[in-house]
């Protein structure tokens, strides 16, 4: 297969359409991160200072949120072990304390609606409305030039603004995010590929708080966008997140009568109570964003269980478990598309057909190639550097066997009725940094979708 020529032409095609697609609405999730590169020397005698027998039971099971010092260790190792990114929620104010005495390298843009908000707008030059929980000035600071807006009511009237005009002063939206290397060694672990654990310090993004001015003028400010990506329902809990659904459930009602497709961008999500109300809402969404750690916290609570464990069973991810997960969530739900993305290989499900959802993937993972290379992207044409990274040679035993399994040619396939799409993913051996590549990879496929389209 000539892969490189294909990743060649879909971002040409993606390049000149992507401004064509009108303004993208992202809600909810920003926050600043906090990035700090972990030392294996460092981390090593912090858990051996807290206890090694009470930190390593936390390595093997995470717990549903931080409460303690050997869970927020204890989390961290369990990342490094099988080299899988978590985020969990930080409630002991104590934890907080040292993580903030601990410190970090760098502070970047965090949060879903923050950094898809500087790749479509600051990098794309995509426009975007942009919810932002908490406008702190050195929030603002950390966000592109470029179409990127913030909602706010002047003299009564919606206008929309760029977040450098708002000033505040409070910060409690950060994000401590520890990063590791592949081959990082700690203790007796050693990490299969780079990743990192996220612990949250925030008290906005954690009960999803939408400001007033966003959501008394919904309909108003929806009816100026095209596309729309929902994020940042990770860190709500069986005790809180009952009205926030309720407000998410109004706003895709009115998203779906404008008929704006909406792409959920999932993200690992501890409680199951949780995952339970994000299932039923699934069939509301156009799309939905996942990898196989999320995908398999799904199948657990459709009581796919042998599943579940297929998915986190072998590395590559098998893909044949992949796609049977898939079907079985679109079958149940309706959703329109499944877009699965893991360290390798991508696929997605989609109940239309069209080269065009195989070539958005292909910018996507060229786009996420990029970022990882250069670790902040100054614009779309930067995008074409990426070219002479090689495309992961240990995808095509996946490529090989979804063409036994379901005759695939060129990427494509049908499957029970949808159209199965698959690309190998470019690897950057050393990467400056994994944050935001998600992000990166699921918006820019589903926003790739739509430019080649139009």
């Amino acid at each position: 297969m000539a892969w490189g020529r294909l990743y060649a032409s879909a971002f040409e095609k993606v390049r000149t359409r992507i401004r064509e697609i009108g303004r993208v609405l992202l809600a909810y999730n920003t926050n600043i991160d906090a990035i700090h590169y972990l030392d294996g020397k460092d981390l090593e005698e912090r858990v051996m200072r807290v206890g090694l027998e009470d930190v390593l039971k936390y390595s093997e099971e995470l717990p549903e949120r931080v409460e303690s010092l050997p869970q927020l260790l204890g989390s961290i190792l369990w990342s490094v072990k099988r080299g899988k990114a978590a985020e969990l929620f930080v409630e002991s104010c104590s934890t907080r304390f040292y993580m903030k005495r601990w410190g970090w390298d760098e502070l970047r843009m965090g949060g879903q609606v923050g950094i898809m908000a500087n790749l479509l707008g600051g990098v794309y030059r995509v426009p975007v409305i942009a919810h932002v929980p908490q406008l702190s000035r050195l929030q603002t600071g950390l966000f592109k030039e470029g179409p990127i807006y913030v909602p706010t009511v002047m003299d009564g009237e919606v206008k929309l603004i760029h977040p450098k005009e708002f000033a505040g002063e409070e910060e409690s939206c950060i994000h401590f995010i520890y990063e590791f290397p592949r081959g990082f060694s700690v203790l007796d672990f050693e990490a299969p590929r780079e990743n990192r654990f996220i612990g949250a310090a925030d008290d906005y993004n954690t009960t999803l708080f939408i400001r007033d001015e966003f959501r008394e003028n919904f309909e108003e400010i929806a009816e100026s966008a095209s596309l729309a990506v929902i994020s940042g329902l990770q860190a709500l809990t069986k005790e809180n997140y009952r009205e926030p659904f309720e407000i998410i459930g109004e706003h895709l009602e009115v998203l779906n009568e404008l008929g704006i497709p909406v792409h959920l961008e999932f993200a690992f999500t501890p409680d199951e109570a949780v995952r339970r109300a994000i299932l039923d809402l699934l069939g509301k969404f156009w799309s939905v964003g996942l990898n196989e750690v999320e995908l398999a916290s799904i199948m657990e609570v459709m009581g796919e269980k042998g599943l579940a464990q297929k998915l986190l069973a072998h590395d590559p991810v098998d893909p044949i478990a992949v796609t049977e997960a898939m079907l079985k969530l679109a079958e149940k739900t309706g959703i329109r598309r499944i877009h699965f993305h893991t360290y390798g290989y991508y696929l997605a499900l989609t109940d239309y057909k069209g080269e065009f959802v195989r070539d958005a993937l292909l910018f996507a993972a060229l786009a996420a190639a990029a970022k990882a290379k250069l670790g902040d992207v100054p614009s779309i044409n930067e995008i074409i550097k990426a070219m002479d990274i090689p495309v992961n040679e240990r995808a095509k035993p996946v490529e090989d066997s979804l063409m036994r399994e379901y005759k695939m040619e060129k990427g494509i396939s049908e499957v029970g009725g949808y159209q199965l799409s698959f690309i190998p993913t470019k690897i950057v051996a050393k990467p400056k940094s994994t944050v935001g590549i998600g992000d990166t990879i699921s918006s820019s496929a589903f926003i790739g979708e739509f430019a080649l389209r139009s």
